[in-house]
This record gives C-alpha cells, sequence and structure tokens, in this order.
C-alpha cells in the first residue's frame, strides 16, 4: 500500500504508538509532520536519520492556538494535508481511582486532551483538506470504551466520545471526500505505559487474561490499522472503529 507524498500530521507522535505509526506512515512514503509536547524534534529527527522527511511541531493538543499553528507549520512546510492521526492522549500517567474519589479537575485534564484535544486537531485540519479535495483522519480511541473498564471512568467516558466523534464527524465531512474513521486499542505496553508501574501492575494481568491471543500488546500492534485506515485500501471506509486488542472484545 502506498502513500507516497501524502502528508501525515501523528500528535502525540514523539514515542510509543505515536512515533510507531509516523514511521509506518513513512516506510509506506509518506512525509511526516511529529506534533507532541516534548520530544518532537528528536523524534523528527531519529525519522530524518532513517531516511524519511520528517519536521517536528512541539503541540499542546488542548491548546487552540498551538493547534491551529500546527496545521499551519505542516501545509506552509509541506503544501497540503492529506492524513491526520489523532493519537495524543492522556493514559499512561493515571492510576486506576474509585469513581467517587474523580475529581473535577482530574475529569477537565482527561477531556481536555482526549477529547478537546481531536476536535480541535480535526477542526485545523478541515480547511487545508477540502483544499486538497479530501483527507483522512484516524483517531485513536480505545477498547475500554466498549468494555466500561472499573476505576478509569474518566479515560472510559473520554474515549467513547472519541468513537462517538467519529460517528458525527464521518457523515459531516463525507461530501467534502474526508474519511474518518477510529483504531481502538486494548491496553498497549508503549514507552509511557512502561514508565507507569502502578498502572502495568494493575492492567496488565486481567489484560492478558481476557485476550484470545495471549501476549503482550505493543505499539507495533497497531500500526497495521492505522496505516488502512490512512491508505488507499480503505477508500469506501468512513466512520468506523476498529478494535485491535488479541480478541478481548469482538466489536
Amino acid at each position: 500500500m502506498s502513500l507516497d507524498n501524502a502528508v501525515a500530521i501523528v500528535t502525540g507522535g514523539a514515542q510509543g504508538i505515536g512515533f510507531a505509526a509516523a514511521q509506518r506512515l513513512g516506510e509506506r512514503g509518506a512525509r511526516l509532520v511529529v506534533a507532541d509536547r516534548s520530544g518532537a524534534e528528536a523524534a523528527a529527527r531519529a525519522l530524518r536519520e532513517s531516511g524519511f522527511d520528517a519536521i517536528a511541531v512541539d503541540v499542546d493538543v488542548s491548546q487552540p492556538e498551538q493547534v491551529a499553528a500546527m496545521a499551519q507549520r505542516a501545509e506552509a512546510h509541506f503544501g497540503r494535508i492529506d492524513v491526520l492521526v489523532n493519537n495524543a492522549g492522556i493514559y499512561s500517567s493515571l492510576k486506576p481511582t474509585p469513581f467517587e474519589q474523580l475529581t473535577m479537575q482530574d475529569w477537565r485534564q482527561v477531556l481536555d486532551v482526549n477529547v478537546i484535544g481531536v476536535f480541535l486537531a480535526c477542526q485545523a485540519v478541515l480547511p487545508a483538506f477540502k483544499r486538497a479535495g479530501g483527507g483522512r483522519i484516524v483517531n485513536i480511541s480505545s477498547g475500554v470504551a466498549f468494555k466500561g473498564n472499573p476505576w478509569m471512568a474518566h479515560y472510559v467516558a473520554s474515549k467513547g466520545a472519541v468513537i462517538s466523534l467519529t460517528r458525527a464527524l464521518a457523515t459531516e465531512l463525507g461530501a467534502h471526500q474526508v474519511l474518518v474513521n477510529s483504531v481502538a486499542p486494548g491496553f498497549t505496553l508503549s514507552d509511557g505505559v512502561h514508565a507507569n508501574p502502578t498502572l502495568v501492575e494493575g492492567v496488565k494481568g486481567p489484560s492478558l487474561r481476557g485476550r484470545v491471543l495471549a501476549r503482550d500488546m505493543v505499539p507495533a500492534d497497531l500500526v497495521g490499522a492505522i496505516e488502512f485506515f490512512a491508505g488507499a485500501q480503505a477508500a469506501f471506509i468512513t466512520g468506523q472503529t476498529l478494535v485491535v486488542d488479541g480478541g478481548a472484545y469482538f466489536h
């Protein structure tokens, strides 16, 4: 599958799932915009050293001005935008917390990044998509939105919102040839997750026991689905969510 010369923005692209996605899209010929709060330049440099055409943008996706500047920089540098992968999100820093102990600040922090950030990024790239005659949005949601995992109600709700927004945008933007789909991972041992031993200890065991494919899930397990939705073979697919979790949830 070729994405030759397509311009792809990957938010949260400096590490983990985002970096793996950027690398796979680069392997398929895409030109890359690595967008992240930190580490974007180092990640883009690593991609360039691997032979890919990549630039970095420092962005906090919860801040409208920064997200708008991200889209402007991408289009100014490459001349167009074709793909947006909304991967930036808060998860790996969270600690499992009973619902009654969650605070309004806990909710706002997660929703600002995981939901408002997706909204802002989609809105920011839409003018460029229209000028290009179409585009692809791939939102990273989560399997927890279907399973309703306990002790992370704010995170579960945020990912449910991403799936619903995916469907709404697919309906609204289809007339502009903008296809909007979602990939819902299971518990993934990304760089950020490894840095939170409490999270790994609490979630890894139940995740493995619930999978048909009883092994750890890593970022490389997701990139094929992201590539598929970004590429030519998904040209008549929109509004869909593909669960990639080793068979923990049949959707």
